[in-house]
């Protein structure tokens, strides 16, 4: 037969399994409530990687050093381009305008500012791309069957939602400036002061944010969030 204390001992080790359980659920979800900015909040300190986190493609980028494609110098995020991931935010974010400064030191080619991205890394996750690529910042992508009010019906997992006017970029070697405003699932990119897209009704609000290594060198600065009104 067993003893009193033999049967309490196993409802007490189910108890205190079950409040471990709660504590770590709330804990999870604590740490999953995205920050809402209230004041400019710098991403970059121009130092180091400080609040980033770094992926790389595991096939192509196997055996790289993270360090070999992202460095940092005079205030500058300088990126080689290949192999293709991103550097991505430890932090997730909502409702914010994001400001980024941008230029191609050598030829002109691809990037792009990953938005709300959640869960796992991978080449590439479920996000909204405001696009880099020359010629065609300010195009939108809508990564692994992402929807945007106009774009509900599309089942692919590369959508591409053309930009609005002709291209306002720079030339390779010259700074350019994206302002990206993000509200209740409005997204509005702003390439050099000129608005560039609309996207309402998109089903991602909150999430990191990521700046991609895609192809050639690109570098980024002054990189900050402010409140959106």
């Amino acid at each position: 037969m067993f003893t009193r204390q033999q049967k309490i001992l196993p409802v007490a080790i189910i108890i205190i399994a079950l409040v471990l359980s709660a504590v770590l659920v709330f804990a999870a979800e604590q740490t999953a409530k995205p920050i809402v900015p209230k004041e400019k909040t710098s991403l970059f300190n121009g130092e180091d990687f400080s609040g980033w986190s770094f992926y790389l493609d595991p096939e192509k980028g196997k055996g790289v050093d993270t360090k070999d494609v992202w460095s940092v110098k005079d205030g500058v995020v300088h990126c080689k381009g290949l192999p293709f991931g991103y550097m991505r935010t430890e932090k997730e974010y909502s409702n914010y305008i994001l400001h980024l400064e941008w230029r191609w030191p050598e030829e002109a080619t691809n990037s792009g500012v990953l938005l709300h991205v959640l869960g796992k890394d991978a080449v590439w996750p479920r996000m909204i791309e405001c696009q880099l690529e020359s010629g065609n910042a300010g195009d939108f992508w809508l990564i692994k069957g992402v929807h945007i009010a106009g774009h509900t019906e599309h089942t692919q997992d590369y959508y591409n939602v053309k930009k609005l006017k002709p291209s306002s970029e720079k030339p390779a070697g010259e700074w350019n400036t994206y302002e990206i405003i993000c509200k209740n699932g409005t997204i509005v990119p702003i390439v050099n002061g000129v608005i560039q897209n609309v996207a309402t009704g998109a089903e991602l609000t909150f999430g990191s944010i990521c700046l991609q290594s895609e192809g050639s060198p690109i570098e980024f600065r002054n990189i900050y969030l402010e409140p959106v009104d």
